[in-house]
C-alpha cells in the first residue's frame, strides 16, 4: 500500500513538473501546449503508459518483494516550440528550468511546513507523506538538472554553450541516454547524497 501512495506522490510531482514548462513556455508566446490540452493538472492528460504506470507498478512490485529499491516514472513531455518564444536567447533556458524550479518550489512548501509545524506530527502519516513529497520533488528536480540529454539541465547547458562547442552539444545529444543510464547504475548513490543534504537543509533532519 506504501508504495502505491509513492507512486501517487510521484504522478503528482510529475504533472506539476509539466505544466510548469508548458505555462512557462506559454507566458513566453508558444501556445503549443494550450492547445494540445496540456496545461492541466488532470493527470490523466500527461500519462505515458509506459513511464506513469507500467514501470512504477513494476518497479513497486519488485520493491515489495525484495523489501526495497527505487520507484521512478515520467510523463508525457509538454510539446513546445521553441520559435514562438518572445525570448529567443532565453526562452528555452527558462522553460528548462521552469519544471525542476517547480519541483523545488513543492519541496520548500511541504518542507517548511513540516520543519516549523510540529502539529502536523500529531496527525498519523502526515508527517510521512510531507517527507515524502519533499524528497520525490528534491529528487525529481536534482535529476532533472542534470546536463545530459535529454533532461532539462542539458537544455540550460546549451543556451550558455557558444558556437565552437557546437560538438559537444551535438555528442551529449546523440550518447546522453547512454551517459544518463550509466550515472543511473553507477553514480545514483551520490546523487541521493545532494538530495539527502538538500532535504536536510530545508526540514531540518535527515530522510535517510
Amino acid at each position: 500500500m506504501e508504495y502505491i501512495f509513492l507512486i501517487l506522490i510521484l504522478l503528482f510531482s510529475v504533472v506539476v513538473h509539466e505544466v510548469a514548462h508548458g505555462s512557462v513556455a506559454y507566458y513566453l508566446g508558444d501556445p503549443t501546449a494550450k492547445y494540445a490540452g496540456r496545461l492541466t493538472l488532470n493527470p490523466i492528460k500527461h500519462l505515458d503508459p509506459i513511464g506513469s504506470v507500467i514501470v512504477p507498478l513494476f518497479l513497486a512490485i519488485m520493491a515489495n518483494l525484495t523489501g526495497g529499491g527505487i520507484i521512478f516514472g515520467w510523463a508525457k513531455p509538454v510539446p513546445i516550440n521553441p520559435y514562438n518564444f518572445r525570448d529567443q536567447k532565453y526562452g528555452s533556458l527558462k522553460v528548462a528550468f521552469a519544471g525542476p524550479g517547480a519541483n523545488l518550489t513543492l519541496a520548500l512548501i511541504f518542507g517548511l511546513a513540516l520543519r516549523f509545524f510540529p502539529g502536523i506530527a500529531a496527525v498519523p502519516g502526515l508527517d510521512l507523506m510531507f517527507g515524502y513529497i519533499v524528497f520525490i520533488n528534491i529528487l525529481l528536480a536534482v535529476f532533472n538538472l542534470l546536463p545530459i540529454p535529454p533532461l532539462d539541465g542539458s537544455h540550460i547547458l546549451f543556451t550558455f554553450l557558444p558556437p565552437e562547442m557546437e560538438n559537444i552539444k551535438i555528442s551529449l545529444s546523440r550518447f546522453g541516454i547512454f551517459i544518463l543510464l550509466f550515472i543511473i547504475f553507477f553514480f545514483f548513490h551520490w546523487l541521493l547524497l545532494i538530495i539527502n543534504w538538500i532535504f536536510t537543509l530545508i526540514v531540518g533532519a535527515s530522510f535517510f
